[in-house]
């Protein structure tokens, strides 16, 4: 009630109060005084007639009526004039609703302008909400659409998309079950077909991993969207498309778009009369990848030959693979694949079970996952650029360090003795040389060197100044961190083990130098390493938008600007070897790899890798940037139980140095050294 009421009631009462007061005190004036001086005596005595006793209890009615009826009459001034506003709005309220309106969603396209997302025409089927009570119609619908019987009846009866509004309950369904819907009126009454627009994939697989998908909103995130108040938050109802991975789930808020309004008119048991006001759904913004749809084409391709390759060879274990490519200059990423894929339409309109839990499955090989972002491996040997500045930081070593490789070292001792890959050894070679012919031996004894120093974790403070360990920020989700292993990790983790086995070891250090043991990284991590050591220490943040565009008409476009991830320095007589050395493994280690390469105009620079795990077949690695006096991509590789990464991941690296600069790979030599 407002104050207005308030106060006009409160008058009302006080003179009412005041009327009674005063015809109380004429009524019962019963002394007068003698004119001529005597003392006051009775004029007569008290009148207790039932004539007198009526009129007075008359007089205290009416004044009783006098202040209701004053007390309605204030109030109903005050709901005429005070509150017209309120009431006319709640009138208008219960004859009214708003029904909102889809949006399309925003296209996605690669850096070429190709389309990798956009939509197509889909033909839905909805209801109206009464057609939940009939029975019979519901029985009709769930036959002829292939669903039970209650999945129709709770789509039905699902208000998220408003009291009025008609209810989805399937999409895309064939011109079949249009045409007898359309033939059978009478069988389906309240049901109607609607076209909409439906995601759409066009190239299929290809940048699936990068792209992701789309459903319906899911339960958690109606109620997260239904408790955000925030000027910024997206409000789904039952129905929508939503992204559920990559870049359509990264970007939601700008692809999404705004939903519109449609006024309609209702009677008392809210069916529609009539249509009123409205507002149009704004779209969605377009958005532009920095992917190359050409180059992420070649990647994927590749993948799936050499891995079919390796497997036709006897190793059926090896089932899944991956590949990036990064600009060094900006870190815009221009191809990244990962192998087994899946098709994003399989998703539009809803996934079955089934096809969720293969697309799920380690057997399948885990499609839905990410092996650029997500795979945590260890680095072999594509780690010992990293080695080689920590021990040229922390004094271990120098350029003009020398070793011995025979093969086996011993440097712990005989019975804590480590083979070298090349068992037969590589004689006495020096710290570029270790480099180029990936020499375990040289790298044992930087181990050595930091285990009995006084700087026993310099090679870890290494490897996390240049960024391992930690996750690169890329806009995608689910990124994983990798692991650097140090003395507190360990005895945290084997906590069931006893204190010496617990307790980090001389062997910890010569695994960790080598890129084995417990270290773990992402194919994604390797390669903004080395983008930052063709840049010399200058590590870009990968990411995969380019740029923005508004809603259809206004032109406006937004450009991602590219940052900074780290600024790692070293010496410039460390990079010079590194990259003297990096280069020297795809010309020198082995005449078959280098014939890779050499039918390239532009030089390369990189690094073989071979990862260990006990009871599997290897992991292959290869990592390589190019031009290597002038840096511009790099491209990394990782093979899953591929066996060595010259006979797998070198292959998926060249194709793709192929796709950049349209130099396919013309040798058909395979390496056959065993190179690590």
């Amino acid at each position: 009630m407002s104050p207005i009421v308030v106060i006009a009631i409160l008058l009302a009462i006080v003179l009412a109060a005041i009327v009674v007061l005063v015809l109380i005190n004429r009524g019962e004036a019963r002394f007068t005084f003698d004119i001529g001086g005597q003392a006051p005596r009775a004029s007569g005595g008290g009148d207790n007639s039932t004539e007198k006793g009526f009129k007075n209890r008359l007089i205290g009615l009416s004044i009783f009526s006098g202040g209701i009826i004053g007390v309605l009459f204030t109030r109903l001034w005050a709901m005429q004039l005070v509150s017209a506003d309120e009431y006319t709005k709640q009138a208008e309220l219960n004859r009214t609703r708003t029904i909102s309106t889809v949006a399309t969603r925003g296209r996605i396209l690669d850096r070429n302008g190709v389309e990798l997302v956009t939509n197509r025409p889909s033909l839905v089927v909805v209801a109206s909400s009464e057609v939940a009570n009939n029975d019979v119609v519901v029985q009709h619908l769930a036959n002829i659409l292939g669903m039970p019987p209650i999945a129709v009846r709770r789509k039905i009866q699902d208000q998220t998309e408003g009291a009025q509004s008609l209810r989805t309950v399937a999409v895309d369904v064939s011109r079949r079950v249009v045409s007898y819907i359309d033939e059978h009126q009478y069988l389906f009454e309240g049901i109607h077909i609607e076209e909409r627009a439906q995601r759409h994939y066009p190239l299929g697989t290809t940048c699936a991993h990068v792209l992701g998908y789309t459903g319906s909103p899911t339960s958690e995130q109606l109620e997260a969207a239904a408790q955000d108040d925030s000027d910024s938050s997206i409000r789904y109802e039952s129905g929508d498309t939503v992204g559920q991975a990559g870049i359509e789930y990264q970007y939601e808020s700008v692809l999404q778009g705004v939903r519109g309004e449609q006024t309609v008119y209702v009677d008392a048991d809210g069916n529609v009369l009539d249509y009123a006001t409205s507002i149009e759904a704004r779209s969605g913004s377009d958005i532009t990848l920095t992917i190359d749809s050409n180059v992420q084409r070649a990647a994927e391709e590749s993948l799936a030959k050499i891995i079919k390759k390796v497997r036709e060879k006897g190793n059926d274990t090896c089932d899944s693979g991956s590949a990036v490519c990064i600009d060094v200059t900006n870190g815009e990423v221009i191809a990244l694949a990962s192998y087994p894929t899946f098709s994003p339409n399989d998703f539009v309109g809803g996934i079955s079970n089934d096809d969720w839990e293969m697309l799920s499955s380690e057997e399948a090989g885990n499609p839905l996952m990410n092996r650029v972002i997500a795979g945590q491996y260890p680095s072999a040997s594509t780690i010992k650029p990293l080695s080689t500045f920590a021990a040229l930081n922390y004094g271990i070593a120098s350029s003009d360090s020398h070793y011995v490789c025979t093969g086996f070292w011993t440097g712990f001792g005989q019975e804590y003795g480590q083979y070298c890959w090349a068992h037969e050894g590589h004689g006495e070679v020096n710290l570029r040389e270790g480099i180029v012919y990936s020499c375990d031996t040289v790298f044992y004894e930087i181990g050595k060197g930091f285990f009995l120093s006084d700087n026993k974790e310099g090679l870890q403070e290494t490897f996390r100044r240049w960024g391992l360990g930690q996750k690169s920020g890329i806009d995608l989700p689910a990124e994983a961190a990798g692991r650097v292993p140090d003395a507190d990790w360990k005895w945290n983790y084997f906590t069931e083990a006893d204190d010496y086995a617990r307790s980090w070891q001389g062997g910890d250090t010569t695994n960790l130098v080598i890129g084995q043991g417990d270290l773990l990284v992402t194919p994604l991590q390797m390669a903004c390493v080395y983008a930052g050591i063709a840049t010399r220490g200058n590590l870009m943040r990968p990411h995969l938008l380019k740029s923005v565009s508004t809603a259809a008409g206004s032109g406006s476009v937004i450009e991602y600007q590219s940052q900074p991830m780290l600024s790692v320095e070293e010496q410039d007589s460390s990079f010079d070897l590194v990259h003297d050395g990096l280069q020297g493994v795809i010309y020198e280690e082995s005449a078959a790899q280098a014939s890779h390469f050499i039918n390239m105009k532009e030089t390369v620079a990189g690094k073989t890798g071979t990862a260990e795990r006990s009871g599997e077949e290897p992991t292959g690695w290869f990592i390589a940037y190019v031009p290597a006096d002038d840096p511009k991509y790099v491209v990394a590789s990782c093979i899953e139980r591929g066996g060595y990464g010259s006979t797998c991941a070198m292959y998926v690296v060249r194709d793709i140095m192929g796709a950049l600069y349209n130099e396919p790979d013309t040798s058909d030599e395979v390496d056959t050294s065993g190179v690590r």
